[in-house]
């Protein structure tokens, strides 16, 4: 944007300097030219009232000579000629040949009319200013006089004309560049900074921490109100998130202590009910359980949110988070005949606050546990990601791949929906706020979360995240130790 106002800024300077320049040679041109014409047609008239003796009496001997003298002066050829055109003086011994309208002037000057004004000579025009003038005897017109100017100097100084106007016009250029730049740089740096705070907005107001602001007091007095109008919104609007995490994580945890007394009441209930209300006291303590894992679920979301949005610029051992979570969880997958097994590179680090990759592979193997089906395998692998984009932040692959049944490739992308269960998962106990949370995690750690269903069955989940560089590794060691 800065460089196509720059260009305007230029285009504008470069018109303004042309529309004033252009006008101003034509000008000097045309009234240096018309000086010419003025000072030749003077000449030209003294010529032919000087040739009415010798075309008369027809002797030319000291006309010759004295238009001779005028020649070697000026550079000017004079020829008189008589009405038949035949030449009674020249000041050259091979006068010049007339053009087409050399010629034509003659004829007009033979039918006793004086010479038109010449249109403008412009610098490549070569031809010679070419005057006839009619010689008058006691009224007649008895011959003419012409004379042939070469135009080389006045078209020398129209090219030093031209030359001074073109490089006014360069200077003109080269001070409205001079003076665009830092103008150009003060309008738009407001509109800089917004281009550039909207990611680093948005990333804020989504991880719940402040915005950085984006106005600084400089620029138009427009475009100051529009980059303070805008840090006002994101105030606005990460003050509206917070307020809406903190009720969600205070509703569910100010809910758990009731529901949990309810849970209590109903189990002590058991025996106490009559045989015809026992199914509906079943399933009361259903709706009850069903209620109190969407309440854990809605904590496990928020605390997420909480924990991901901490620390934005803390480094995460992969390996020790991923050993951690598959002993956590192994216990309840071989007690539901699952092998969980473990792949990939190793030494990998990423960009995430701690505790985040724990938070996710919860919700993944839960969600994996779930649905894959006796004598099934759960593999969890990490891979660096390359790309042939350079310029791109290099990434690690956290990949959560089990044999279930998969699910349809319309559903993949509502599967991260919050409370979004599929038609065929009515019977798989969940809330179905699993995936929610793992792609709440990613995002926030600045990833994404991709659903696919592989060739060979079954669904992988892969959280991308961005990688942290090896030499961040020994100041995270140290932070966990502690």
């Amino acid at each position: 944007m800065r460089a196509r106002l720059l260009v305007i800024v230029c285009v504008l300077v470069g018109l303004l300097a042309v529309g004033l320049g252009v006008p101003l040679a034509i000008a000097d041109a045309r009234a240096e030219q018309q000086t010419l014409f003025t000072d030749r047609l003077t000449d030209t008239i003294f010529f032919a009232s000087r040739a009415q003796r010798p075309i008369t009496e027809d002797s030319a001997v000291g006309l010759a000579e004295e238009l001779a003298r005028y020649d070697e002066v000026y550079g000017v050829a004079v020829t008189i000629v008589d009405r038949s055109e035949r030449v009674v003086a020249a000041s050259r011994s091979d006068p010049p040949v007339l053009d087409a309208e050399g010629r034509t002037r003659l004829q007009v000057a033979l039918a006793s009319r004086r010479s038109a004004s010449y249109p403008l000579l412009l610098p490549w025009d070569t031809r010679p200013i070419v005057l006839a003038e009619p010689v008058l005897v006691d009224g007649e017109v008895r011959g003419a006089a012409v004379t042939v100017s070469p135009t080389g100097p006045l078209r020398e100084r129209e090219l030093r004309v031209w030359s001074l106007v073109a490089a006014a016009v360069l200077v003109a250029l080269c001070l409205g560049v001079l003076v665009a730049v830092p103008l150009t740089r003060w309008i738009l740096r407001p509109v800089r900074r917004l281009d550039e705070g909207t990611g680093r907005v948005a990333r804020s107001v989504l991880a719940g921490r402040p915005a950085e602001p984006v106005s600084d007091g400089t620029g138009p007095p427009e475009l100051r109100r529009l980059t303070a109008s805008f840090d006002r919104m994101a105030e606005t609007v990460t003050q509206a998130l917070a307020a809406q995490r903190a009720f969600v994580a205070d509703a569910s945890h100010q809910l758990r202590n009731p529901l949990t007394a309810l849970r209590l009441r109903l189990s002590n209930l058991e025996g106490r009910v009559p045989p015809e209300a026992a199914e509906e006291h079943f399933a009361a303590l259903e709706e009850a359980e069903r209620l109190s894992g969407v309440l854990d679920g809605l904590l496990a979301l928020a605390r997420a949110e909480r924990d991901s949005s901490g620390d934005s610029g803390a480094v995460t051992e992969i390996d020790r988070a991923v050993d951690d979570r598959l002993d956590a969880w192994r216990p309840l997958a071989e007690h539901t005949g699952l092998r969980l097994l473990r792949g990939g590179a190793r030494g990998l680090w990423v960009r995430m606050a701690p505790g985040g990759i724990e938070t996710l592979l919860d919700a993944l193997l839960d969600n994996a546990i779930k649905f894959t089906p006796a004598g099934g395998s759960i593999t969890v692998s990490v891979r660096p990601v390359r790309t042939e984009d350079t310029e791109a932040d290099p990434t690690v692959d956290i990949a959560v791949l089990d044999s279930g049944p998969g699910m349809d490739p319309d559903e993949l992308e509502r599967a991260t929906d919050r409370f979004w269960r599929g038609p065929g998962q009515s019977n798989v106990e969940g809330t179905g706020l699993g995936l929610a949370i793992a792609a709440r995690t990613a995002e926030l750690s600045g990833g994404a979360l991709r659903l696919e269903l592989p060739r060979g069955g079954g669904l992988r989940v892969t959280a991308r995240l961005p990688r942290a560089p090896h030499a961040a590794a020994p100041a995270q060691a140290s932070l966990d130790s502690r």
